[in-house]
């Protein structure tokens, strides 16, 4: 078959939508077990980003399959198609210069790799919530890991499916003990630290 997909160039490119916004586009990715607190710690950020004047977007991973990822279950091939496609769309909106900020449970390595791997070096923050499956188990706020306990849920990460740690995260939060100010403090740092954004937003 012919191939008649062609990329069209932009007048309008990133390093000029960044100007507009005075900070850098980038992924920030939380990862981590349910109930670790990504979601929490990511919209929390927004809402202080928003506040500062910066572009932001969310990508939640239940709110994704309301929409976007409705057709996925959570087998693995499933699980990595619906990475591959929030990765796509993360690329697009660093593109348009926006600070998207991912809340995923993500858990395997090579498919956050491969996020990684869809843009510039410097493009793509790993921020692993650490938290105990002990602890996650306790805060279980949707139930789910009683229902995975009780075999309801299947492919269930960190009761019948695995969670694969990240390697050299840009960032590690010890979400089982620190308080979610102090996670958001940890991010800021991160971001000033690779010029994302400057001190306008403290």
């Amino acid at each position: 078959m012919t191939r008649i997909v062609v990329w069209h160039n932009a007048t309008v490119t990133r390093e000029r939508r960044e100007m507009l916004n005075r900070h850098r586009g980038v992924i920030v990715w939380f990862t981590g077990l349910s109930g670790a607190g990504k979601s929490t710690i990511a919209h929390t950020v927004e809402e202080r980003l928003h506040r500062a004047g910066c572009r932001t977007f969310v990508f939640d991973g239940d709110n994704v399959r309301h929409g976007l990822c409705s057709d996925l279950g959570f087998s693995a091939p499933d699980r990595r198609e619906n990475i591959r496609r929030i990765g796509e769309m993360s690329k697009l909106f660093v593109e348009a210069g926006i600070i998207a900020l991912t809340a995923f449970i993500s858990p395997f390595r090579a498919d956050r790799e491969r996020v990684r791997a869809l843009v510039a070096p410097g493009d793509f923050l790993e921020v692993y919530c650490h938290c105990s499956l002990e602890i996650c188990e306790q805060r279980d706020a949707k139930g789910l890991y009683e229902k995975a306990r009780r075999g309801e849920i299947s492919d269930f990460t960190g009761i019948s499916s695995p969670y694969e740690e990240p390697l050299a995260p840009d960032l590690v939060l010890n979400t089982g003990a620190s308080t979610v100010d102090a996670c958001v403090d940890d991010v800021f740092a991160l971001l000033q630290q690779r010029k994302v954004i400057g001190d306008r937003t403290r």
